[in-house]
């Protein structure tokens, strides 16, 4: 159980997008996002408008659903992005290079309940729940003092 939690609600898409570009403004190498929630949820379009967000020339975002990782050079370092949905063993997590990853870049994972003991300690989970066509429920808990300062635009 964390002991820090913030949730907000999104009441479309672009207000999903707004949270995803103010969280990755304070990102740093060794940051990992977990993202979770049912398929649909909004977990990619979060990732992509994050990613997005700190490229510096523009480019496709797609989703890694196939590739398992997509990479990205970005102003504020290296972004790994995961979808670890097909992945059924932390063995071919390992093989991917991810625990590297969570050291040295930016990590963005979704269907992070695949990391088993892999999870880093200190990464921010963020869970989207539906609650209509557009709208969403974005809970974000973490342990530590690490995110607090990182997520101080999200407190209204």
């Amino acid at each position: 159980m964390s002991d820090h939690s913030l949730s907000l609600d999104l009441h479309n898409a672009e207000e999903t997008s707004q949270a995803a570009r103010a969280l990755g403004a304070g990102l740093t190498a060794g940051d990992t996002i977990l993202l979770t929630g049912d398929v649909g949820a909004g977990k990619t379009h979060f990732a992509r408008s994050l990613i997005q967000s700190l490229l510096t020339t523009p480019e496709d975002v797609p989703s890694p659903t196939f590739t398992l990782v997509q990479t990205y050079d970005t102003s504020a370092g290296t972004i790994w992005h995961a979808d670890l949905y097909r992945l059924t063993s932390t063995f071919e997590i390992e093989e991917l290079g991810l625990s590297d990853a969570f050291q040295d870049a930016i990590c963005l994972v979704e269907w992070p309940d695949r990391l088993g003991d892999l999870k880093p300690k200190d990464a921010l989970e963020i869970a989207l729940e539906t609650t209509g066509d557009d709208s969403r429920i974005l809970t974000a808990s973490w342990d530590g003092d690490k995110w607090g300062p990182k997520l101080k635009s999200w407190r209204r």
